[in-house]
């Protein structure tokens, strides 16, 4: 019998307790698969992100999609995890699809090596450089249970929750 994962059409938001839960990694069934990676397409397509975890929209599985920053083309890894990380580090502004309008200061690895299990189950391996290994830490970091806020520095931490208060109690 196929699982039913029943994805959220929208994203999780800052404050949704599943954002904050590590996913467990995903072992089939796979029928249910290919419905659930296209609703996660269609979610970010429709937020304009660049990359989307499934914790996001409400399924605790190891599962990430993401737009290839260069072609455009749409990828799909099951179970990454980074296998490898430069030491050297770019900080930049990110934003998250989960923390809607805010912008952060982020350090991450300029480099990773990311591995996982493709849709026809096959082992990949991303050596992702830029943009894309920040994205891939991003997605991971939602994976494992963590959010920008996780990642920035206190003084932004405490800026982005003082706005996020006063959007709520205006």
């Amino acid at each position: 019998m196929a699982a039913n994962y029943a994805p959220d059409q929208r994203v999780r938001i800052f404050g949704d307790p599943v954002l904050k839960q590590g996913a467990p990694e995903f072992i089939g069934p796979t029928e249910d698969l290919t419905s659930l990676v296209e609703k996660m397409f269609q979610v970010m397509d429709r937020e304009e992100g660049i990359g989307l975890a499934a914790p996001q929209i409400g399924v605790q599985k190891r599962i990430m999609v993401w737009r290839d920053p260069d072609s455009e083309d749409r990828h799909v890894l099951i179970n990454p995890r980074i296998v490898e990380r430069s030491k050297s580090t770019v900080t930049a502004e990110e934003g998250c699809l989960s923390v809607p309008g805010h912008l952060m200061e982020v350090t991450r690895a300029e480099r990773v090596v990311v591995e996982g299990v493709g849709m026809d189950g096959r082992a990949v391996a991303v050596e992702a450089v830029g943009l894309l290994a920040r994205i891939m830490q991003h997605e991971i970091d939602h994976l494992e249970g963590h959010l920008i806020l996780d990642r920035t520095s206190p003084d932004e931490r405490r800026r982005v929750l003082k706005d996020i208060r006063q959007t709520l109690d205006p």
